[in-house]
């Protein structure tokens, strides 16, 4: 058994290489932390600044009529209730403490039969926790 002992070539590592490797990917994981960091907060910092509400009401458009904005502790959420059935319309209610209003059904073309259509009050109304919400669907 001994005459084996020192048949195999020892395996050769690279250490220095490695560690080289190792801190690249380091610095690239790093890299993009920090960048999607700052890209999240420019987003939250531009939906917050621009949050006036004449500057909203110039730029309406029409998907503005299923978009709900949530007053979550000072931070506005756009919500877009657009392609939604109801079930998952009470749910979105449900995750903003709002309550849901009267559902009413209304003839609109090329729209999927169910889905909410309208919201009210809807953009540029800001919803905080409490306040009940109309649904207007597509009907069939």
């Amino acid at each position: 058994m001994n005459r084996y002992a020192n048949s195999a070539e020892a395996p050769d590592f690279d250490a220095p290489q490695i560690v080289r490797r190792t801190r690249r990917r380091r610095a690239v994981g790093i890299g993009a932390v920090v960048l999607l960091a700052a890209g999240g907060g420019t987003a939250l910092a531009t939906s917050v600044a621009g949050g006036s509400h004449s500057e909203a009401s110039s730029t309406a458009t029409k998907s503005d009529a299923t978009t709900l904005l949530f007053d979550n502790h000072g931070v506005t959420i756009p919500m877009d209730f657009s392609r939604l059935d109801l079930v998952l319309a009470k749910q979105a209610l449900l995750k903003t403490q709002t309550k849901l209003g009267t559902v009413t059904e209304k003839a609109v073309k090329d729209c999927k039969p169910g889905s909410v259509v309208g919201v009210d009050p809807h953009t540029p109304k800001i919803v905080k926790s409490g306040d009940s919400v109309n649904l207007t669907l597509c009907a069939s």
